[in-house]
């Protein structure tokens, strides 16, 4: 769920016949693992830190952010918002950290966090907070048909991230993840989405990058919920 580097070769080339039943039982259940200790200290530290530094600017979260590029991009590009990027590897984040260091420069509308998403979206979800925009950058797709509730519309969390709303925006190189991605946002949500081919200038992502120099197709899908 947190990034991938290569599609490896599976049987699934569809949606998966087990999707609609597995979101009608998500939607109907409440998901009640208890918090980490640690991912309701980083939230309440960067919820802190958003209401002291630009409390009332739209919030951007780009989740599984790695390290970060993809956050200082869109911070840049979005200079009247503030930007929140999350992962939960220390090793991606203190590399992303590095780049400040060294000379690219760090916008003051970004913050870096880590945590595991499942709790951070949880945790904005139990405190009432809407997203503006909210970005899932090439995913691990788990494509192997056994792993269909290792993907994030097949998780349980969904809702919750669904629920956090905002123009939310999921790019993929494997097309039946966003198939399924569409599929469920449809299920859940009732309103339209598709995907469509999308080639990024530039990049945003190591992992865009390297799909781009290696010749692979790239796809978005784009939904604004309200």
């Amino acid at each position: 769920m947190y990034g991938n580097s290569r599609i490896p070769a599976s049987t699934q080339t569809d949606i998966h016949p087990h999707l609609s039943m597995l979101l009608a039982r998500h939607a109907s259940t409440s998901f009640l693992k208890p918090y980490a200790d640690y991912n309701r200290a980083a939230f309440t530290a960067s919820l802190e830190r958003y209401q002291r530094v630009a409390a009332g600017r739209p919030l951007i979260l780009d989740s599984c952010c790695g390290v970060g590029e993809s956050s200082r991009i869109l911070a840049r590009a979005f200079p009247d918002h503030y930007v929140i990027g999350v992962d939960q590897s220390a090793v991606r984040l203190a590399r992303g950290q590095r780049c400040q260091q060294e000379g690219f420069g760090w916008p003051a509308n970004l913050d870096l966090v880590r945590a595991d998403v499942v709790d951070y979206w949880r945790l904005l979800h139990a405190a009432g907070i809407r997203l503006n925009r909210h970005y899932l950058l090439y995913p691990n797709p788990w494509p192997k048909i056994t792993q269909l509730r290792r993907r994030w519309h097949g998780h349980p969390v969904f809702p919750a991230l669904l629920g956090l709303g905002g123009v939310l925006e999921c790019r993929s190189n494997w097309p039946v993840y966003l198939s399924e991605f569409c599929f469920a946002l449809q299920q859940m949500t009732q309103h339209a989405a598709v995907f469509e081919p999308y080639l990024p200038d530039p990049p945003m992502t190591p992992f865009e990058r390297k799909y781009l120099a290696s010749g692979h197709r790239l796809y978005r899908t784009r939904i604004d919920l309200v």
